[in-house]
């Protein structure tokens, strides 16, 4: 007895209409994911989905002695911006100099002065007249911040924010006046090291600010989004 031969069964989607669908399903796709990413932007304003949000990003700093305060963020990138100095380099100079602001006195007991303790003779410039030894000179406040005196004497201070005056005891003239000296003492050659020595003559000193440096920059790109998004959302409010 002979077998009949079985027909073989058409497929229920002919590839015409396969690829018509798939043609079809890519705008679709597309509008769907620009509506959830709308969707998302409208919840993280919500408070309960924003406070989620930034405990996740508290996490970042979670191993940090001391967090970095997020204000100062985008102030360390401007003046990486401008001289070349990573701001996690600036930021490991502010740790250790003052643990970022929050020492009793801004200045030391050898008269180094402001955010980022500089000698006088540093920030205004060591051909000052008065100017030898460890620096700290007989300068008048009026001399120290006159950003005419210091280009005169070769000092690294910095009018960051373009008020006409260069303080040291100003967040922003004293970062991007560090930022100034670090790319000139070396950072501008690729030098880290022999920048992080002119700034302090300590080896320790080295070792303790490349232990920060490189702590940072191992979540610098999450810092900068949470700082800078803070930033955005800030000036959006005011």
């Amino acid at each position: 007895m002979t077998k009949s031969k079985k027909k073989p069964k058409k497929p229920l989607i002919s590839p015409g209409v396969k690829l018509f669908l798939i043609i079809l399903l890519i705008p679709v796709s597309i509008t769907i994911y620009f509506f959830s990413f709308l969707a998302w932007q409208e919840l993280k304003n919500i408070p309960l989905i924003n406070e989620i949000v930034n405990n996740d990003h508290g996490d970042i700093q979670a191993n940090f002695d001391i967090a970095i305060p997020e204000e100062y963020i985008p102030i360390y990138i401007s003046a990486q911006e401008k001289y070349g100095v990573p701001w996690t380099l600036l930021a490991a100079h502010h740790r250790v100099e003052t643990r970022f602001s929050t020492m009793n006195t801004l200045v030391s007991p050898v008269g180094a002065e402001g955010h980022m303790q500089f000698m006088p003779c540093t920030f205004v410039g060591w051909d000052h007249p008065s100017c030898s030894g460890l620096g700290k000179g007989e300068i008048s406040d009026s001399e120290k911040k006159d950003p005419k005196v210091i280009k005169r004497f070769g000092g690294y201070g910095v009018d960051a924010n373009g008020d006409g005056i260069a303080d040291p005891f100003d967040i922003e003239d004293a970062i991007f006046s560090a930022a100034n000296y670090l790319s000139k003492a070396g950072v501008s050659e690729g030098e880290l090291k022999k920048a992080i020595y002119n700034y302090n003559h300590s080896e320790q000193y080295v070792e303790d600010i490349l232990y920060y440096y490189h702590l940072y920059n191992d979540v610098s790109e999450e810092l900068e989004q949470v700082a800078l998004a803070k930033k955005e959302k800030e000036l959006k409010v005011d």
